[in-house]
């Protein structure tokens, strides 16, 4: 039977399984095979799976197989990711544009195309949305907004969910949760479901978890995404993970120029004159600034 891993705690995976009958298909509590301990594989949330069933009653099996993985995260260590969905609010609370960019440079370094969702449309100006839209779509990701709380922006959010694992990221007090039941309301259901059958893991730290929209359709909580230090980067690369740069880097008087203090910087320059945002700007040289000092201690 061939199933997804939701979650993995204490050595059990938890895998579902669609099911024709049931909208809210099965989840099979499994234990990996000692193939994988000799081959040194562990299996990972969002591995497609072989499962051999033990007991259909008790919903209890083993994986026998991993199939081909399409790519693997590191942080969080997550397997078969199509894309990232990252969100904030636009206000209440006030978005960290920061974090926003550590969230953006860390799916990018690992390979993932990034949608930014801005929830709480319904209690912005028109100001306040025009000059996120301006900033973020000028870098090239796609900028939505919504309103869980007015069902505003689901439907165009559902048609880029579609057919796709979606990483979902973003701090907390933002909404991730109320638009989860408002894609699906049995969303919460199926979390039930887990919870009840994961009783080991009520006292655990909370770990990367699926939930199934619906048929082929999966968004992926993940917690490992609040922590965000930018440890494995030398400070020079990071101007590689600010998209805007580029069409002007090839102007600037040195080869290898970071756009920090070095004269006739065409990157400063598009920045002066309103081409390039100063948030993100600032961001950039605060983030510059925090790996040179890790290199120092």
């Amino acid at each position: 039977m061939q199933g997804k891993i939701i979650k993995g705690i204490a050595g059990f995976y938890y895998v579902y399984v669609q099911d024709e009958a049931d909208t809210r298909g099965k989840i099979y509590e499994c234990k990996a095979k000692g193939v994988f301990r000799k081959d040194n594989i562990k299996p990972l949330v969002g591995d497609d799976v072989l499962m051999d069933v033990l007991d259909e009653a008790e919903q209890l099996g083993n994986i026998a197989q991993i199939l081909p993985r399409r790519n693997e995260l590191i942080r969080p260590a997550v397997a078969n990711i199509d894309q990232a969905l990252v969100i904030f609010a636009i206000v209440k609370p006030e978005p960290n544009f920061n974090l926003l960019d550590r969230f953006l440079i860390m799916m990018e370094k690992q390979g993932l195309n990034s949608v930014i969702c801005f929830n709480k449309q319904d209690i912005a100006t028109k100001k306040e949305k025009q000059e996120l839209r301006r900033a973020y779509e000028s870098c090239g990701y796609r900028v939505l907004f919504a309103s869980a709380r007015k069902r505003q922006g689901l439907k165009e959010l559902k048609c880029l969910l579609e057919g796709k694992t979606t990483a979902m990221a973003g701090p907390s007090g933002v909404g991730k949760s109320s638009i989860i039941n408002r894609l699906n309301p049995k969303a919460n259901m199926e979390i039930g479901d887990i919870s009840r059958k994961i009783e080991r893991g009520k006292h655990t730290t909370r770990h990367s978890e699926i939930i199934a929209l619906h048929r082929n359709t999966y968004i992926m909580d993940t917690p490992g995404f609040t922590s965000l230090q930018l440890f494995d980067m030398e400070k020079e690369e990071l101007k590689d993970y600010y998209p805007e740069f580029e069409k002007y880097e090839e102007g600037c008087r040195f080869a290898g120029c970071v756009h920090i203090n070095e004269p006739d910087c065409k990157v400063k320059e598009a920045l002066e004159e309103g081409r390039i945002s100063s948030v993100r700007y600032h961001n950039y040289k605060m983030l510059y600034e925090e790996l040179r000092e890790q290199k120092r201690y």
